[in-house]
Protein backbone atom coordinates (compact mmCIF):
# COMPACT_ATOMS: atom_id res chain seq x y z
CA UNK A 1 0.00 0.00 0.00
CA UNK A 2 1.50 3.34 -0.61
CA UNK A 3 0.57 6.89 0.75
CA UNK A 4 0.10 8.62 -2.77
CA UNK A 5 -3.94 9.13 -3.44
CA UNK A 6 -4.83 7.20 -6.65
CA UNK A 7 -7.05 9.18 -9.70
CA UNK A 8 -9.40 6.26 -10.55
CA UNK A 9 -13.06 6.18 -11.84
CA UNK A 10 -16.20 4.81 -10.20
CA UNK A 11 -19.05 4.51 -12.62
CA UNK A 12 -18.46 7.20 -14.73
CA UNK A 13 -17.43 9.69 -12.22
CA UNK A 14 -13.57 10.89 -11.05
CA UNK A 15 -12.22 9.52 -7.46
CA UNK A 16 -9.73 9.81 -5.34
CA UNK A 17 -8.45 6.97 -3.25
CA UNK A 18 -6.43 7.14 -0.36
CA UNK A 19 -5.27 4.67 2.30
CA UNK A 20 -3.42 4.78 5.74
CA UNK A 21 -2.73 1.97 8.34
CA UNK A 22 -3.24 2.89 11.31
CA UNK A 23 -2.02 1.62 14.56
CA UNK A 24 -5.66 2.17 16.14
CA UNK A 25 -8.67 0.36 16.97
CA UNK A 26 -11.51 0.50 13.85
CA UNK A 27 -13.74 1.94 17.18
CA UNK A 28 -11.26 5.27 17.86
CA UNK A 29 -10.56 5.65 14.14
CA UNK A 30 -14.66 5.95 13.92
CA UNK A 31 -15.00 8.40 16.44
CA UNK A 32 -12.37 10.30 14.62
CA UNK A 33 -13.56 10.56 11.42
CA UNK A 34 -17.30 10.85 12.85
CA UNK A 35 -17.57 12.69 16.34
CA UNK A 36 -17.38 16.81 15.74
CA UNK A 37 -15.46 17.56 18.17
CA UNK A 38 -12.51 14.79 17.32
CA UNK A 39 -13.01 16.33 13.60
CA UNK A 40 -12.26 19.54 14.58
CA UNK A 41 -8.62 18.32 14.96
CA UNK A 42 -7.25 17.80 11.39
CA UNK A 43 -10.90 17.87 9.44
CA UNK A 44 -10.84 20.98 6.75
CA UNK A 45 -13.90 22.78 8.17
CA UNK A 46 -16.18 22.86 11.12
CA UNK A 47 -18.33 19.95 11.48
CA UNK A 48 -21.99 19.34 12.66
CA UNK A 49 -23.72 16.16 11.94
CA UNK A 50 -27.07 14.15 12.62
CA UNK A 51 -25.03 10.78 12.41
CA UNK A 52 -27.90 8.56 10.46
CA UNK A 53 -28.54 7.57 6.99
CA UNK A 54 -30.66 10.86 5.72
CA UNK A 55 -29.53 12.83 8.62
CA UNK A 56 -28.18 16.61 7.72
CA UNK A 57 -24.00 16.88 7.88
CA UNK A 58 -23.20 21.08 7.78
CA UNK A 59 -19.74 21.83 6.74
CA UNK A 60 -18.56 25.82 7.77
CA UNK A 61 -14.85 27.14 6.83
CA UNK A 62 -13.40 29.57 8.81
CA UNK A 63 -14.48 32.95 7.86
CA UNK A 64 -17.38 31.89 6.56
CA UNK A 65 -20.92 32.60 8.19
CA UNK A 66 -23.22 30.11 6.18
CA UNK A 67 -22.35 26.06 6.34
CA UNK A 68 -22.32 24.11 3.31
CA UNK A 69 -25.48 21.47 3.92
CA UNK A 70 -24.79 17.77 2.75
CA UNK A 71 -26.27 14.03 3.60
CA UNK A 72 -25.43 10.89 5.35
CA UNK A 73 -25.43 7.83 2.93
CA UNK A 74 -24.11 5.90 5.16
CA UNK A 75 -23.94 5.24 9.09
CA UNK A 76 -22.68 1.34 9.92
CA UNK A 77 -20.09 1.96 12.77
CA UNK A 78 -17.39 1.44 12.82
CA UNK A 79 -16.77 0.25 9.42
CA UNK A 80 -18.60 2.57 7.20
CA UNK A 81 -19.04 6.69 6.79
CA UNK A 82 -20.53 8.03 3.93
CA UNK A 83 -21.85 11.64 3.20
CA UNK A 84 -22.45 14.11 0.09
CA UNK A 85 -20.43 17.30 0.25
CA UNK A 86 -22.20 19.71 -2.36
CA UNK A 87 -22.34 17.31 -5.33
CA UNK A 88 -19.50 15.15 -4.17
CA UNK A 89 -19.69 11.94 -1.78
CA UNK A 90 -17.03 11.20 0.14
CA UNK A 91 -16.55 7.87 1.98
CA UNK A 92 -14.70 6.31 4.90
CA UNK A 93 -14.41 2.29 5.05
CA UNK A 94 -11.96 1.18 8.02
CA UNK A 95 -11.43 -3.13 7.78
CA UNK A 96 -9.14 -3.91 11.17
CA UNK A 97 -6.21 -5.42 10.32
CA UNK A 98 -3.33 -6.51 12.60
CA UNK A 99 -3.06 -4.57 15.44
CA UNK A 100 -4.53 -1.83 14.40
CA UNK A 101 -7.05 -0.98 11.15
CA UNK A 102 -7.40 0.30 7.30
CA UNK A 103 -8.55 3.31 6.31
CA UNK A 104 -9.47 3.50 2.59
CA UNK A 105 -11.23 7.18 1.70
CA UNK A 106 -12.89 7.81 -0.95
CA UNK A 107 -13.93 11.28 -2.52
CA UNK A 108 -16.02 10.95 -5.85
CA UNK A 109 -16.33 14.06 -8.05
CA UNK A 110 -19.79 14.61 -8.98
CA UNK A 111 -20.51 17.73 -10.78
CA UNK A 112 -19.96 18.62 -14.44
CA UNK A 113 -18.51 16.84 -17.19
CA UNK A 114 -16.60 14.14 -15.47
CA UNK A 115 -13.11 15.69 -17.57
CA UNK A 116 -14.17 19.12 -16.19
CA UNK A 117 -13.95 17.11 -12.93
CA UNK A 118 -10.69 15.39 -13.05
CA UNK A 119 -9.17 19.21 -13.58
CA UNK A 120 -8.64 19.56 -10.21
CA UNK A 121 -7.75 16.46 -9.09
CA UNK A 122 -4.00 17.27 -8.21
CA UNK A 123 -5.16 20.14 -5.93
CA UNK A 124 -7.69 17.80 -3.93
CA UNK A 125 -5.30 14.83 -3.39
CA UNK A 126 -2.47 17.62 -1.84
CA UNK A 127 -5.50 18.74 0.54
CA UNK A 128 -6.38 15.07 1.50
CA UNK A 129 -3.13 13.75 1.90
CA UNK A 130 -2.38 16.53 4.33
CA UNK A 131 -5.54 15.84 6.40
CA UNK A 132 -4.77 12.08 6.44
CA UNK A 133 -1.95 13.12 7.92
CA UNK A 134 -2.86 15.26 10.37
CA UNK A 135 -5.37 12.95 11.07
CA UNK A 136 -2.84 9.97 12.03
CA UNK A 137 -1.05 13.06 13.95
CA UNK A 138 -3.77 13.34 16.17
CA UNK A 139 -4.78 9.27 16.79
CA UNK A 140 -0.89 9.01 17.28
CA UNK A 141 -0.98 12.19 20.11
CA UNK A 142 1.51 13.57 17.90
CA UNK A 143 1.61 17.88 16.97
CA UNK A 144 0.80 18.47 13.45
CA UNK A 145 2.09 21.89 11.46
CA UNK A 146 0.52 22.77 8.25
CA UNK A 147 2.87 22.71 5.01
CA UNK A 148 4.34 25.84 3.92
CA UNK A 149 4.86 24.86 0.46
CA UNK A 150 1.14 23.57 -1.33
CA UNK A 151 2.69 24.72 -4.86
CA UNK A 152 4.34 21.43 -4.84
CA UNK A 153 2.78 18.63 -3.88
CA UNK A 154 -0.13 19.85 -6.13
CA UNK A 155 2.36 19.99 -9.12
CA UNK A 156 3.63 16.52 -8.27
CA UNK A 157 -0.08 15.61 -8.52
CA UNK A 158 -0.90 17.27 -11.43
CA UNK A 159 1.95 15.38 -13.08
CA UNK A 160 0.95 11.94 -11.77
CA UNK A 161 -1.92 11.97 -12.54
CA UNK A 162 -1.45 13.39 -16.27
CA UNK A 163 -3.37 16.57 -15.63
CA UNK A 164 -0.75 18.63 -16.92
CA UNK A 165 -0.96 17.08 -20.38
CA UNK A 166 -3.08 18.67 -23.45
CA UNK A 167 -4.96 16.87 -25.80
CA UNK A 168 -4.92 16.58 -29.81
CA UNK A 169 -8.61 17.15 -31.52
CA UNK A 170 -9.28 16.76 -35.03
CA UNK A 171 -11.37 19.31 -37.05
CA UNK A 172 -12.19 19.82 -40.31
CA UNK A 173 -9.89 22.70 -41.14
CA UNK A 174 -6.65 20.93 -38.92
CA UNK A 175 -5.93 20.27 -35.50
CA UNK A 176 -7.05 21.52 -31.99
CA UNK A 177 -3.83 21.30 -28.95
CA UNK A 178 -6.20 21.93 -25.60
CA UNK A 179 -4.93 22.26 -22.21
CA UNK A 180 -7.20 22.69 -19.11
CA UNK A 181 -5.51 23.55 -15.85
CA UNK A 182 -6.76 24.26 -12.74
CA UNK A 183 -5.28 27.26 -11.11
CA UNK A 184 -6.70 26.74 -7.32
CA UNK A 185 -8.74 29.82 -6.01
CA UNK A 186 -6.47 33.02 -7.74
CA UNK A 187 -8.80 35.68 -8.19
CA UNK A 188 -8.92 36.29 -12.34
CA UNK A 189 -7.54 40.06 -12.08
CA UNK A 190 -4.30 38.08 -10.90
CA UNK A 191 -4.31 35.49 -13.57
CA UNK A 192 -5.00 38.62 -16.26
CA UNK A 193 -1.81 40.18 -15.39
CA UNK A 194 0.14 37.32 -16.48
CA UNK A 195 -0.76 37.28 -20.01
CA UNK A 196 1.19 40.13 -20.52
CA UNK A 197 4.12 38.34 -22.50
CA UNK A 198 1.45 35.97 -23.98
CA UNK A 199 0.06 39.69 -25.92
CA UNK A 200 3.49 40.19 -27.01
CA UNK A 201 3.54 36.66 -29.42
CA UNK A 202 0.67 37.45 -31.90
CA UNK A 203 -2.07 39.89 -33.12
CA UNK A 204 -4.75 40.32 -30.79
CA UNK A 205 -7.82 39.35 -32.39
CA UNK A 206 -10.09 39.53 -29.01
CA UNK A 207 -9.83 40.30 -26.01
CA UNK A 208 -12.53 40.73 -22.91
CA UNK A 209 -10.07 40.97 -19.82
CA UNK A 210 -10.26 39.16 -17.21
CA UNK A 211 -12.03 36.02 -18.78
CA UNK A 212 -10.98 36.09 -22.73
CA UNK A 213 -8.03 36.28 -24.85
CA UNK A 214 -7.75 35.24 -28.43
CA UNK A 215 -4.74 36.33 -30.59
CA UNK A 216 -3.24 35.18 -34.09
CA UNK A 217 -0.05 33.92 -34.12
CA UNK A 218 3.04 35.09 -37.14
CA UNK A 219 3.24 31.16 -38.44
CA UNK A 220 -0.49 30.49 -38.47
CA UNK A 221 -2.91 29.65 -35.57
CA UNK A 222 -5.26 30.73 -33.25
CA UNK A 223 -4.12 30.66 -29.50
CA UNK A 224 -7.33 31.23 -27.14
CA UNK A 225 -7.32 31.56 -23.00
CA UNK A 226 -9.94 31.17 -21.65
CA UNK A 227 -10.24 31.97 -17.32
CA UNK A 228 -13.13 30.62 -15.64
CA UNK A 229 -13.80 30.93 -11.53
CA UNK A 230 -16.89 29.80 -9.64
CA UNK A 231 -17.25 29.44 -5.89
CA UNK A 232 -17.09 25.91 -5.46
CA UNK A 233 -15.01 25.00 -8.45
CA UNK A 234 -12.27 27.64 -8.13
CA UNK A 235 -10.21 29.34 -10.92
CA UNK A 236 -9.27 27.10 -14.44
CA UNK A 237 -8.03 27.91 -17.49
CA UNK A 238 -8.44 26.16 -20.93
CA UNK A 239 -5.94 27.42 -23.61
CA UNK A 240 -6.46 25.97 -27.27
CA UNK A 241 -3.73 26.19 -30.40
CA UNK A 242 -5.03 25.41 -33.80
CA UNK A 243 -2.68 24.29 -36.01
CA UNK A 244 -3.96 24.44 -39.39
CA UNK A 245 -3.65 21.56 -42.08
CA UNK A 246 -0.85 21.01 -43.84
CA UNK A 247 1.65 21.98 -40.61
CA UNK A 248 0.57 18.97 -38.82
CA UNK A 249 4.40 18.48 -38.04
CA UNK A 250 4.26 21.34 -35.80
CA UNK A 251 2.13 19.32 -33.05
CA UNK A 252 4.32 16.95 -31.07
CA UNK A 253 6.61 20.82 -30.51
CA UNK A 254 3.56 22.60 -29.84
CA UNK A 255 2.28 19.89 -26.89
CA UNK A 256 5.71 20.29 -25.56
CA UNK A 257 5.97 24.24 -25.39
CA UNK A 258 2.48 24.70 -24.15
CA UNK A 259 2.60 22.30 -21.79
CA UNK A 260 5.73 24.18 -20.33
CA UNK A 261 4.48 27.16 -20.55
CA UNK A 262 1.58 26.33 -18.30
CA UNK A 263 3.79 24.54 -15.60
CA UNK A 264 5.47 28.22 -15.35
CA UNK A 265 1.91 30.10 -15.58
CA UNK A 266 0.63 27.69 -12.79
CA UNK A 267 4.15 28.64 -10.69
CA UNK A 268 3.92 32.93 -11.39
CA UNK A 269 0.15 32.82 -10.14
CA UNK A 270 1.16 30.97 -6.87
CA UNK A 271 4.62 33.02 -6.55
CA UNK A 272 6.54 30.40 -6.84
Amino acid sequence: MTDRARLETVGERPALRLERRLAHSPERVWRAVTEPAELARWFPAAVTVDLRPGGTIEFTFEGEETPAVGKVLEADAPRVFAFSWHDDVLRWEISPEQDGCRLLFTHTFGRGEPAIARIAAGRTAAGWDSCLVALSAWLDGEEYEQPKDWVGPIEAYVEEFGLADGEVLETADGKVIRFRRDLIWKPLDEVWALLAPEKAAGTILREEPPRLLELSLPRGGVVRWEFTHSALDGTMVEVTQTVPAGQEDVVPEVLRSRREKLKKFFAAAHGS
